[in-house]
């Protein structure tokens, strides 16, 4: 109804932005949807974009489209498969090995109402790659965020919600797939969930050893892209139908996370939750210290990530 009233008083503005031409970025998901938005209007701003995804030619396609728009150095292709721990390792390896620095990680990419099974580690699939897969992607970027970052100039790292975690189920097992949702839906809003209650916990804690790194949630809204290919007919006739009165266009689903990324406004803040580039009201049970803590840790068992930089 918001996404309405909004399009119907003259739609969405994009943010005013500087352009930052020394900076690096990675945003998963980044071969279509939202994620190619993003990546494209980073570039746009000077960014040099880590196009990080598990469809190789669609990934060499996008850097191609960039690099035409934006320069030969905008864009380089990374696989990236988070539905796979050891995909994820990889492609820290891999980027490493590139030499770059990393100023902003942008936790973008995701499934909803999947049925294509669990991820190749045994994780329900919403949990393993919209939360565990950027879980631990995050713990191994870590060092580099941190070597790039600086007071004044600090890296950011920028995870992609939904307001459908509002309907998440507050409970560790529930969360993360060890006791079965009652459906598709719930378990993708329990991911969202997750990763709210991840992201408000690493700026806690980040903030607490004074790291050069800040940690916020973006929420795009509804937005008209192939993330509801699985969805019912019904929802699908609407997307068809009506989606350019109701939904957000990919570009304008990608708005908040280019400001998230790069606005001087939000230069040393963390811990917030940004909607049409402002902030938002995020559940309160995300911002319940213990069921954070008992998320973290659960996640670092089942992932093998090492936070011990970032501990209590």
């Amino acid at each position: 109804m918001v996404q309405l009233l909004r399009r119907l008083r003259g739609g969405f503005r994009p943010p005013e932005l500087p352009l930052q031409a020394d900076r690096v970025a990675i945003v998963t998901g980044a071969t279509r949807g939202v994620g190619l938005s993003t990546a494209c209007q980073l570039a746009r701003l000077g960014m040099r974009v880590i196009v990080a995804g598990n469809d190789e030619h669609r990934g060499h396609e996008v850097v191609a489209r960039i690099q035409e728009e934006s320069g030969p150095e905008s864009a380089h292709f990374l696989f990236l498969d988070l539905a796979s721990l050891s995909s994820v390792r990889s492609f820290v390896r891999n980027f490493e090995a590139t030499a770059l620095p990393l100023h902003l990680l942008i936790n973008n990419a995701g499934v909803m109402l999947d049925p294509s099974g669990n991820t190749k580690d045994g994780f329900e699939r919403h949990v393993g790659v919209n939360f565990l897969g950027h879980f631990l992607l995050t713990s191994l970027l870590l060092p580099a965020l941190r070597a790039s970052g600086h007071q004044g100039r600090k890296s950011r790292v920028i995870t992609v919600c939904s307001s459908t975690h509002w309907v998440g189920q507050a409970d560790v097992a529930r969360l993360l797939g060890q006791s079965p949702a009652p459906c598709a839906l719930a378990a993708y809003a329990g991911s969202k969930l997750a990763l709210a209650l991840f992201s408000l916990r690493l700026q806690r804690l980040l903030s607490a050893l004074g790291d050069p790194v800040t940690a916020n949630i973006v929420d795009p809204g509804v937005v008209d892209t192939a993330l509801f290919a699985h969805a019912g007919w019904g929802t699908r006739a609407v997307q068809r139908f009506l989606g350019w009165l109701l939904f957000k266009t990919p570009d304008e689903g990608a708005w908040t996370s280019v400001y998230a990324a790069a606005s001087p406004k939000l230069e040393g803040i963390g811990g917030r939750y940004l909607r049409d580039e402002a902030e938002a009201e995020v559940l309160g049970a995300a911002r319940d210290l213990e069921l954070q803590g008992h998320l973290w840790a659960e996640s670092c068992r089942l992932t093998g990530a090492a936070w011990v930089a970032v501990g209590e």
